[in-house]
């Protein structure tokens, strides 16, 4: 809402004219106009009240009222407020009324656009400058009508060709035609010429759909001939099919004999002796035969495979070279336990060094320094040995974590993640502990990356604040009483794994990249990772070594230790396949299993007594395994 009501009012005397909206009462609009006038007139007051002039009608000349400036704005009105802009043109003050609003609702200078476009219909009307009551009287219509377009807003294209037409021709016509004029001067055309246009065009679209295209007689004959000039043998089976309906059309008695019993017993006879000697040909013999091909030497070459990304080119893996950067070969990993990502982070760049000897013959030293080491070897308690040999009985209940993780990568890149664990309880046995029952209360700490946790409350119950207790009868198997699951932000990975694959011509190449988390406690081992193939190759080659699963199409590598702070491990395997086209994409998923056991579990949860210093349970290792752990 910018302007509600444009009026001409002269400096002495009546209003001339009103021009309002719609929904603005013209009442309001008179006594917004009727405190102007009163406004001017106290100002005029004011300022001459200390001169006191004879004349009182100084006090209401032009000269000497304080609003005669040429434009400006001023705020009248008690209880409805409004806002004024006027302009003052030779004695008469054209004004534009808006509200009052100091909240950024009104746009004034676009009122103060509408009341100088009405100037400028004035100014027009009475042919220059001298603006009088008189002239105005004279156009009246034609000022009342531009001044209602004006307050409804107009262009000033469209305004230029309404004071254009305003003297000497029809208020009709400067109107009305003020719109095609304004299409004219920017170049556009009336519907009226352009519609025929339209329906020539649709009528063209209609008649080129219904249209049908025959080919000549002539045409159509030769085609014929040249098929049967190709395929004439096709034509005489066609003719043979023809006459077979034709012969069984005829009819036959159902209950006759058959013809195979008046027909002669044949035995050399029945045999056919051909004298073509393309029979006897060897080659035509083998046409028909499929013979596969061998792959091409690139199959016993390195292959290169390139990595590119948003970034540019971050390099490749060469197969045939057993030497790469990590740059080169470990990239782009987000930060699922804390790195960047840029792998380098938490791998270092250094190979383990090798142990130098004589590879494996100074084992078979023998003398003082053997002993010694026998010796020590055997003086030490709590080797993993002996915890193998030996097996201790049960002091008391024994509690445990069991968790297990899935995960997805596609590429460089976690999609998925999912770890979910299970508190244990082992009690005593029954023979031991009889029909006394297992009771006691622990606290488990390290929650804050748990999501969801859940209790068997048959068996446990909350004490709040982490403190649970838990009553059960003695069992032989361990008992499940606690579940819980991980954010999938705050998981962490034991180990990370990368897929890449290539297809050039008629090879297939793949990698697996993997790398450990350094932040375990203690190095994978026994990890076996599966590689299903899209097709059962015909020619393999994989580095390591690895076992042929041909029945499931897989591969599988066994590693027995993946250490936490080494390089990232490679398993490659290259084969043939029958598609030459680069774009077909080959399905390839890769599949990682291990386990653990470590005193502290994979999430950071752990069990504490609920007091400090009693044992009413013994924590034992905790265990951790894959679940769904694969690469795409």
């Amino acid at each position: 809402m910018s302007c509600l009501a444009l009026s001409l009012q002269p400096a002495n005397g009546s209003d001339i004219l009103l021009q309002t909206r719609e929904w603005f009462p013209p009442s309001r609009a008179l006594g917004a106009l009727s405190a102007f006038r009163q406004t001017r007139r106290a100002f005029a007051a004011n300022k001459n009240a200390n001169n006191a002039p004879d004349d009182a009608y100084a006090a209401e000349s032009i000269g000497d009222d304080p609003l005669a400036a040429s434009s400006g704005q001023v705020i009248v009105g008690v209880e409805s407020r409004y806002r004024i802009v006027y302009r003052l043109v030779n004695g008469i003050y054209v004004l534009g009324i808006t509200v009052a609003d100091h909240d950024n609702s009104v746009n004034v200078f676009e009122c103060i656009h509408i009341v100088n476009q009405a100037v400028s219909v004035v100014v027009t009307a009475c042919r220059g400058v001298d603006v009088t009551p008189e002239k105005l009287s004279r156009k009246y219509a034609e000022i009342y009508m531009a001044l209602d377009i004006v307050l409804r807003g107009v262009s000033n294209i469209r305004l230029a060709a309404m004071l254009a037409t305003m003297h000497g021709e029809s208020i009709a016509k400067m109107v009305h035609s003020a719109i095609d004029t304004e299409n004219k001067i920017r170049g556009a055309d009336n519907w009226s010429s352009v519609e025929v246009h339209s329906v020539e065009h649709q009528a063209a679209i209609e008649a080129f759909a219904n249209a049908r295209f025959e080919l000549p007689p002539e045409t159509l004959e030769a085609g014929d001939e040249l098929a049967a000039s190709l395929a004439p043998v096709a034509g005489e089976q066609q003719q043979q099919e023809e006459q077979k309906p034709e012969e069984s059309q005829a009819e036959k008695d159902p209950f006759a004999a058959s013809d195979a019993i008046n027909k002669p017993q044949e035995l050399v006879g029945g045999f056919k002796k051909t004298r073509d000697p393309s029979a006897t040909d060897l080659t035509t013999a083998l046409e028909g035969l499929d013979v596969t091909t061998l792959p091409p030497p690139e199959a016993t070459q390195s292959t290169h495979i390139n990595v590119e990304g948003f970034e540019g080119n971050y390099g490749g893996v060469e197969f045939g070279q057993e030497q790469a950067s990590l740059g080169e070969a470990f990239e782009g990993f987000n930060d699922a336990w804390g790195g960047g990502l840029d792998v380098s982070e938490f791998v270092g760049t250094t190979k383990a060094p090798k142990p130098q000897g004589l590879g494996g013959v100074e084992l078979l030293q023998t003398g003082p320094d053997a002993a010694t080491k026998a010796t020590g070897a055997g003086s030490g308690a709590g080797t993993p040995l002996d915890n193998l040999v030996t097996k201790t009985e049960m002091k008391g209940p024994e509690m445990y974590i069991s968790e297990e993780i899935s995960a997805e990568f596609r590429e460089s890149l976690l999609a998925r993640v999912g770890l979910m664990g299970v508190v244990y309880l082992k009690t005593l046995p029954p023979k031991t502990a009889g029909d006394k029952e297992t009771e006691f209360s622990f606290r488990v700490e390290g929650t804050s990356a748990v999501k969801r946790f859940a209790i068997q409350g048959s068996r446990v119950s909350s004490l709040g604040n982490g403190m649970f207790h838990v009553r059960t009868a003695a069992s032989e198997e361990p008992i499940p009483i606690m579940k819980f699951s991980l954010l999938p932000r705050l998981t962490p990975l034991p180990l990370r794994v990368r897929l890449i694959k290539r297809h050039t011509g008629s090879l297939l190449s793949v990698m697996i990249q993997y790398v450990s988390n350094p932040d375990l406690i203690a190095p994978l081992n026994d990890v076996t990772f599966v590689l299903k193939l899209p097709v059962d190759p015909t020619l393999l080659n994989v580095s390591p070594k690895a076992v042929l699963n041909r029945s499931e199409k897989e591969i599988k590598w066994h590693v027995p230790e993946i250490p936490l702070k080494g390089s990232p491990g490679r398993l490659r395997a290259r084969m043939p396949v029958d598609s030459s086209e680069d774009d077909e994409e080959f399905e390839v998923v890769g599949y990682v299993k291990f386990s653990a056991q470590a005193t502290q579990s994979l999430s950071g949860v752990s069990l504490r007594p609920a007091s400090e210093g009693k044992t009413d349970f013994y924590e034992v290792s905790h265990r951790f395994e894959s679940g769904v752990y694969l690469c795409n």
